[in-house]
């Protein structure tokens, strides 16, 4: 009976614990509903697809630990991967490892301009990242004046992102353990922490903030243009339209990771738990038979009840803290 009660206390005093038992629990009703959905095909299928959402995951988490947001990312991933498409069509350049670089500098360069108009003219991040959604946006619009890049412009390219290839998945797991090496053990990992648990502290205690501020925000920018690169490799084709409307999976994930809106609490862990939430349910919602139009209501639904189970994990994780505390 007490190992049972200290199992419970643990799944309960850990925020990842319960999203591996939501995940679980997910996997198992989705499996009776269609067993065929645990095969090797199904499982690689879910993280290619949702490989964008994954990485873009990533500098959400940052930008969210400073208790900020950026909802131009998809914007700045279209801008990114046209530019890089439209090079490809015109003969600019063809080479893999320079085609990925130049995406990442322009996102970069994206997510720092945020960070900039953030950190020194005092803007509020969801105010100054929606005008930058629809500046990025048009931008990719205006470069591709009506046209945009097939899978014969990008053909060899496409062979990095294609069916069958390591490509993305190779960058996934880099990006994941260089992040949870950067946030749980260095000192830039720490800032990003302080910033967002108490602004004013940090700043006293002589952290940089507006500086740790531009960083994430460039961060941010990077993991887009990145992921605008991947997306055109993936998809084998460029369009200024490119993931239109996806930043909101790119934050629920985050949410239901257990990443707090008011900064300062999040892990790399449960971003990833959070990401792959999104993906299982974004993969299982058409194979169990529910309609298209039911889709959005159903996730919804369920990323509801898992941000709920969240929030309910945190308070115990509080509550048990203070018993601590008082002790």
């Amino acid at each position: 009976m007490q190992k049972d009660k200290s199992l419970i206390k643990k799944i309960t005093g850990s925020r990842e614990a319960s999203l591996v038992v939501v995940l679980i629990v997910l996997l198992a009703v989705i499996s009776v509903m269609s067993p065929s959905f645990l095969s090797l095909t199904n499982i690689s299928q879910i993280f290619r697809n949702n490989a964008l959402t994954m990485l873009m995951a990533l500098g959400m988490l940052c930008v969210m630990l400073t208790a900020g947001i950026d909802i131009s990312i998809t914007s700045v991933l279209a801008f990114s991967g046209m530019t890089i498409g439209l090079m490809q069509k015109y003969d600019v350049l063809h080479s893999t490892p320079l085609l990925f670089l130049v995406g990442m500098l322009i996102g970069t360069a994206c997510g720092a301009l945020n960070g900039l108009i953030i950190s020194k003219g005092k803007v509020a991040p969801i105010i100054c990242t929606m005008g930058a959604m629809y500046i990025w946006r048009g931008m990719a619009y205006v470069i591709s004046n009506n046209s945009w890049a097939s899978g014969a412009d990008v053909s060899g390219f496409s062979d990095f992102g294609k069916e069958g290839s390591v490509g993305p998945y190779v960058i996934l797991a880099i990006a994941y353990v260089v992040f949870f090496i950067v946030m749980k053990w260095t000192k830039f990992g720490r800032k990003i922490y302080a910033v967002g648990s108490n602004t004013e502290a940090a700043r006293i205690s002589g952290i940089n903030v507006e500086k740790t501020i531009i960083s994430v925000y460039a961060i941010m920018g990077l993991l887009a243009g990145l992921a605008g690169v991947l997306s055109v490799s993936i998809y084998a084709s460029a369009q200024p339209n490119m993931q239109y409307g996806k930043e909101m999976d790119v934050i629920a994930a985050c949410v239901i990771g257990g990443v707090s809106m008011n900064g300062g609490r999040g892990s790399v862990v449960g971003t990833f738990l959070g990401a792959l939430i999104i993906g299982v349910i974004a993969k299982a919602l058409p194979l169990i038979g529910i309609d298209a139009i039911a889709q959005n209501l159903v996730k919804g639904a369920i990323i509801l009840v898992v941000v709920v189970l969240n929030v309910i994990t945190q308070r115990m994780i509080d509550r048990q803290a203070l018993l601590r505390r008082e002790m």
